[in-house]
């Protein structure tokens, strides 16, 4: 999931600017969520600093701080190098700014032109989104699911493990920060991951890396995030972890 934050000490300009973003997210069913809008560049860098995941930065460069813009995405660079820095200002003659203070930004989009803005707007997210997804299919294991009409993508390290669903051809995904629901079977699923997950029980499948501890007396297996499925007599003396 990627994490939106939009810098505005407008109120009423930044207002829009989230609308709009929101409104595309929905439309797009994208996987992503606003985090944090905020008119203070200090504010939104102490939120950058806690976050877990990949940002979509919004940015204006007069935020009337005594750090503008680029220098706010100079800092954020420090915290998330893979991000993705957009700036929205009414000031074309900056752009050339972008390259001097070596930001990579993706985008640099005009405010005065509300309806151009919402267009840019849009391009920069679908084309976040795909780049996010082909940056961590390279550089980790990522499994895709189709939920609910949103297409979502789960770092294999963020997998829990996959229990079999009362839904009927139904398998939930348990992941460190959600579960997700989609059509399949356990006995496909397992045909598509790699060692690192072991079939525990008929209507479980575990990730042995996010194991914590394995209760043989009980046949239970805890997670890392306090989670647990069952373990079946079968399949126990062949698990490892």
């Amino acid at each position: 999931m990627l994490n939106i934050f939009v810098c505005e000490d407008h109120d009423a300009q930044r207002q829009a600017v989230v609308q709009m973003i929101q409104n595309t997210v929905l439309i797009e069913e994208l996987d992503m969520k606003l985090v944090l809008d905020t008119g203070d560049p200090y504010v939104l860098l102490d939120k950058v600093e806690t976050s877990q995941n990949t940002g979509i930065y919004f940015l204006d460069i007069d935020l009337g701080s005594s750090m503008n813009g680029m220098k706010l995405a100079q800092q954020i660079r420090l915290s998330d190098p893979r991000g993705f820095i957009i700036f929205i200002t009414a000031h074309s003659e900056l752009s050339f700014m972008t390259f001097q203070y070596r930001v990579e930004a993706m985008d640099f989009i005009l405010k005065d032109n509300p309806a151009e803005a919402k267009v840019k707007i849009r391009e920069c997210l679908l084309n976040a989104m795909e780049r996010y997804t082909l940056q961590t299919n390279k550089i980790h294991k990522v499994y895709t699911v189709e939920a609910g009409g949103r297409r979502l993508s789960v770092e294999y390290a963020d997998i829990l493990f996959f229990e079999t669903s009362g839904n009927i051809h139904k398998i939930i995904l348990h992941a460190k920060d959600r579960q997700v629901e989609f059509p399949g079977t356990m006995k496909e699923l397992a045909g598509k991951l790699n060692s690192d997950f072991v079939r525990c029980h008929r209507s479980f499948l575990a990730n042995k890396n996010n194991i914590k501890e394995v209760d043989a007396k009980n046949r239970v297996i805890y997670f890392t995030n306090g989670e647990t499925c069952l373990m079946s007599i079968r399949k126990m003396r062949g698990l490892t972890y």
